[in-house]
């Protein structure tokens, strides 16, 4: 029998890690579930509920000693996730050929099927991939485009896909078309009209995110999906953020091709992804790695990248048992708590300045404040030097500020050092070097 403490074992440092991953064996995580779902209440009752989230919070194996305030880039894993994966790499390792080829690559397909029931679309338009950029380079490497054609994205999008659009401007002779968008972006209409002014009779493909990684934006993707199809161009949505961030299906963006990482808001294992094409797509779309030609139409080309761990894929499946044992609708609503929390206190002071907006539609757990007057860098530096907070400086031609993203492991004490911390600063300036 597990006492609590082994049964959670949320401690820092790599010691107490492996002594969580040893001790949280498979049988604990439904008893996790069971222990969850006991919680009655509405989504809004429950983000409140503590109680709730410690149960939550302590299935994590992270180092409480500092405050992670950086979700966005990526997610630590909780303990089970990791265990799913040292099991199924100790697995592999006994004899790879086999048991990794032979016996685990094939259990991918329950991980595609449960990705693509989650996502609310086929099984065959589904590809496991590392990360949201190897999927969205495979859409944006991957269409035909000839000299003088342009691509259309804005100025917010992450800069690494705007370099795989600059790098065929230089290889390819296409144009890379850019605009920016209002900080906040509160009017869906607008944000499409944007996109619509912006099309040329060379437009070929558009690439927009779904939630900006920078400012926490929500863009209105259907709306702009429907306005380019009807033109005849496709749009690439980059939905790195999105994915077990907040409550949506396919059919809330109806897109063509759509990429994500896993190891972001799903809690999945490090280097993992997802990139759906809708089927009658995929046989126009090239792979970025080579595949035969019997595999035109199947959506496992895009997989296709030699040898590569089963380990990392099949744990997939542990991270969205225990995304859909919390329960997407309570997750959103706590996410969206937690930022209220440190966003209502700040904006009291006079100097602060927000760039993202605070309403639900636009908006959940990531956010860009700033502060009149501080470096924002600068700031940055000293929560880590001083607290040792972890945020993101984000430095724009268009706007700079501190990106926050807090996760379900967040507890509140830790939310109260942020704006404690933020208060001084305000109050009181940066310290001198």
């Amino acid at each position: 029998m597990y006492t609590r403490r082994q049964f959670f074992g949320a401690f820092g440092g790599p010691a107490a890690a492996a002594m969580v991953t040893a001790t949280f064996k498979p049988a604990a995580l439904p008893r996790l579930l069971e222990a969850l779902a006991g919680y009655p209440g509405t989504p809004e009752e429950i983000a409140r509920d503590e109680s709730f989230w410690l149960e939550v919070q302590q299935a994590f194996t992270v180092d409480r000693s500092l405050v992670n305030l950086n979700n966005g880039g990526v997610s630590p894993a909780p303990a089970i996730v990791q265990a799913a994966m040292k099991r199924h790499l100790d697995y592999s390792n006994e004899a790879p050929v086999y048991t990794m080829w032979r016996i685990l690559e094939p259990q991918r397909e329950g991980v595609r099927q449960r990705l693509a029931r989650d996502f609310g679309c086929d099984p065959e338009e589904i590809a496991l991939t590392r990360n949201a950029s190897e999927g969205l380079q495979i859409c944006q490497l991957g269409l035909d485009f000839e000299p003088g054609d342009e691509v259309l994205t804005t100025t917010h999008d992450y800069g690494r896909m705007i370099n795989t659009f600059k790098q065929r401007e230089r290889r390819d002779g296409i144009k890379l078309v850019q605009f920016p968008l209002p900080i906040p972006a509160e009017d869906p209409d607008e944000v499409v009209r944007l996109f619509e002014e912006h099309i040329t009779p060379r437009t070929r493909a558009i690439l927009m995110c779904h939630i900006v990684n920078i400012t926490g934006q929500i863009l209105p993707v259907k709306k702009v999906v429907h306005m380019a199809r009807a033109k005849g161009i496709p749009v690439i949505v980059d939905g790195a953020h999105s994915f077990a961030h907040f409550r949506f299906t396919h059919d809330d963006l109806d897109c063509d091709y759509y990429a994500t990482s896993l190891h972001k808001w799903l809690f999945a294992p490090h280097g993992t992804g997802m990139l759906y094409v809708r089927k009658d797509k995929i046989g126009g779309l090239w792979p970025m790695m080579a595949a035969p030609e019997k595999m035109d139409e199947d959506i496992r080309k895009f997989e296709e990248i030699g040898t590569h761990p089963a380990a990392n894929y099949l744990a997939i499946a542990e991270a969205l048992t225990f995304h859909q044992g919390i329960g997407a609708e309570r997750k959103e609503a706590r996410l969206r708590h937690l930022t209220r929390l440190w966003v209502d206190r700040l904006l009291a002071h006079d100097r602060v300045r927000l760039h993202t907006s605070l309403e639900p539609e636009f908006s959940c757990a990531i956010a860009t404040v700033q502060v009149e007057g501080v470096d924002t860098v600068k700031l940055g530096q000293h929560l880590w030097r001083k607290h040792r907070i972890i945020v993101t400086p984000i430095i724009h031609p268009e706007f700079e500020g501190l990106r926050v993203t807090p996760n379900v492991y967040t507890t509140l004490e830790e939310i109260d050092r942020f704006v404690d911390a933020m208060e001084d600063v305000i109050r009181n300036g940066l310290p001198e070097a």
